[in-house]
């Protein structure tokens, strides 16, 4: 089969994708499928000029806004792209990753099966972010995009039940919705014994609202307090770095933090580190704890979206609730002074991702996927030169 692997980021961007789909092509070309990566390069701006239209909703009242008008044009510029560089290729199949990616190529390619993979909420990152409101007009454009990939999408999946059921909520079918969650390569992440005098805490992530860093350099400033001795490795940058910076030393733990900024491959430090914490406001996966996990270190993560289904609380990781310092705190705490029950859950989260987030779970769920709907097309094919016949 010829499959067309469908981005919005170039593959080294940073994200749950980045940690996956350059694996499963791997995976599938080793066992002799044809498998490509596309995606639209940040340079391409403003070159789309079709007209474009959506089938289950009219948007011109959104018009003039610039987030809307920046996602249409994003649009006309991967439809513009997408023609100039795959003009006249045939594919048994296209698995889409973003909701643009996938409007694009079915625009492109009408009589090609698309499958997409929704990985995370544009309109929710925005709205944690402080760039728009709910139920806004960029809000409601954003939401309309679901109920468009649920017409034109061969099957719709995503990464866990929680962000189904958000999905769900603008769709006709929600029950269609497959829930396929992230696998990884464990040859990747590789554990290393060692034994740190103090314990090191290490987030990765974007710097940005959503995820949640202010309430852990707030946490951070209460162990302080507490005597409790910690370093914290933030990996990763983004447009609140330095307010994070001067927020930690205005809570006096600058001198307790490292902020190394973008890193391709966060996952050769972190088996150095002794617990991962991130305290996201909202999160469809969180790819970065099942890394974290098979780099066998101990979770804590807020009880929001696809982390809530990956963390057992108390027994491969600690949860706690959103917006609140003080009990990610006290977690820490917990991990920070009782060292074996740190690698306890350290290693039930590294047996559950093993089990759980393996890359050859996934590949097994696509293989069948694309057999099931690529094979459509090599039916429709047969059905159509014995007619000529």
């Amino acid at each position: 089969m010829n499959i067309l692997q469908a981005l919005f980021f170039p593959p080294e961007q940073p994200g749950g994708v980045s940690s996956m789909v350059p694996y499963i092509r791997e995976r599938f070309r080793k066992i002799g499928w044809e498998m490509e990566l596309f995606s639209l390069p940040k340079r391409i701006r403003n070159k789309g000029r079709e007209d474009v239209e959506f089938d289950t909703f009219d948007w011109r009242p959104y018009a003039g806004n610039a987030i809307v008008d920046k996602y249409l044009q994003t649009y006309k510029d991967y439809i513009w792209w997408t023609k100039l560089r795959l003009s006249g290729q045939k594919f048994d199949l296209i698995h889409a990753h973003h909701p643009i990616a996938a409007m694009a190529m079915k625009r492109v390619f009408p009589d090609t099966p698309v499958i997409m993979t929704v990985h995370s909420s544009f309109e929710r990152e925005l709205i944690l972010n402080g760039r728009i409101a709910t139920d806004g007009p960029e809000h409601r454009f954003l939401t309309s995009i679901y109920g468009e990939l649920e017409r034109h999408a061969g099957l719709l999946t995503t990464v866990s039940q929680s962000f189904a059921n958000y999905m769900g909520q603008y769709m006709r079918n929600p029950a269609a919705i497959r829930v396929i969650p992230n696998g990884y390569d464990e040859k990747r992440f590789k554990p290393i014994s060692h034994d740190n005098a103090v314990a090191q805490l290490v987030t990765v992530c974007r710097l940005v609202p959503a995820k949640g860093l202010d309430i852990l350099l707030e946490a951070c400033a209460e162990l302080r307090k507490r005597n409790k001795p910690f370093v914290l490795h933030i990996i990763g940058d983004g447009p609140i770095r330095e307010e994070l910076e001067s927020m930690a030393k205005r809570l006096g733990i600058y001198d307790d933090t490292i902020f190394y900024g973008y890193m391709l491959h966060p996952e050769e430090l972190m088996p150095f580190f002794d617990v991962f914490v991130l305290p996201s406001r909202a999160e469809a996966f969180g790819s970065v704890f099942a890394e974290a996990a098979l780099c066998l270190l101990a979770l804590v993560g807020t009880d929001v979206g696809g982390i809530a289904e990956q963390i057992d609380n108390g027994a491969n990781g600690l949860l706690v609730p959103s917006e609140n310092p003080a009990a990610l705190a006290d977690a820490l705490d917990t991990v920070i002074s009782d060292p074996h029950f740190r690698y306890e859950m350290a290693r039930a989260a590294w047996n559950k991702a093993k089990k759980s987030y393996s890359l050859n779970r996934v590949i097994g769920e696509l293989k069948s996927i694309y057999v099931g709907y690529g094979g459509q097309r090599d039916s429709a094919e047969a059905e159509s030169a014995a007619d000529s016949d």
